[in-house]
């Protein structure tokens, strides 16, 4: 057990970054179990940026579990030439790169063991031509295995925003989630309940089909800044499910301004580097 642990808190270099790229922001998109939403968050994040005129770019490291290009209705393969990969773009002009990209059939499984995973995540970072972004999000795989361990200790993040719901079950991996960004000195930005409750469409009343949020008390007990509270919405799921994420309009906390605000980039004029 202390092995694990002296392994995951040492020091490890960052990898260089592709020539050609010019990043600005990366911040990972990370959950402590899988259900709570974390590529749908991933998603609103990167509409919403768009929205507000900011070049993004989305890796997709969650490996054997990859949804970004379904929710975004991408099939078209990355491009191969001598520098790297050039990713394909949403309606929006959103960079993609994900694995299901280079599959023959989008569900055929990947039955990798962790090393290769963590590598191909690495590739990702290093053989991809993302050119000039704005930001760059990371789709972390759920949990806190090799691949959020290899991206946290490998690429150059700026921090990490978390994905959780009410239940009690994913309060205390949030917490599991939280401390490892500390062994590994990753600021934290901040924390998002998601599928927090539902609408009734009759009378309008909030629906806690989770339970009650604990959002807040969350918030107060780890010192994580609570960004929002995101309800369940049967409208966004339906464009999920269409590959038409981009036409969604609501709850979209991360189209305002002061989102950014909140993550203290609103004071990075454009042009400046990292």
């Amino acid at each position: 057990m202390s092995g694990g642990t002296a392994c995951s808190t040492k020091n490890s270099e960052k990898i260089k970054e592709n020539e050609l790229n010019r990043i600005k922001h990366v911040i990972a998109i990370m959950s402590g179990k899988g259900g709570v939403g974390k590529t749908s968050i991933t998603g609103l994040m990167a509409v919403g940026l768009a929205h507000q005129g900011y070049s993004v770019g989305i890796l997709d490291g969650d490996i054997t579990g990859p949804s970004i290009p379904k929710i975004f209705g991408i099939k078209k393969k990355p491009e191969s030439f001598e520098f790297g990969f050039l990713p394909p773009e949403s309606l929006l002009g959103i960079r993609i790169m994900s694995l299901n990209l280079l599959l023959p059939k989008e569900d055929d499984p990947v039955v990798w063991r962790g090393p290769l995973l963590a590598g191909t995540v690495k590739q990702f970072w290093t053989d991809v031509v993302w050119g000039d972004l704005d930001f760059l999000l990371v789709d972390l795989p759920p949990g806190t295995g090799d691949v959020p361990l290899t991206v946290m200790q490998s690429i150059p993040l700026d921090g990490i925003i978390i994905v959780s719901s009410p239940q009690d079950l994913a309060v205390m991996v949030v917490k599991k989630a939280i401390k490892m960004a500390g062994m590994l000195k990753i600021p934290v930005l901040g924390m998002v309940e998601n599928m927090s409750y539902a609408v009734c469409p009759h009378c309008g009343r909030e629906l806690r089909i989770f339970g009650p949020s604990r959002a807040e008390k969350v918030a107060s007990e780890t010192g994580v800044k609570l960004l929002g509270i995101i309800p369940i919405d049967p409208e966004f799921v339906e464009l999920c499910d269409k590959g038409q994420i981009e036409r969604y309009r609501n709850y979209n906390m991360f189209s305002d301004k002061a989102f950014l605000e909140t993550l203290n980039f609103s004071n990075k004029k454009e042009g400046e580097g990292q």
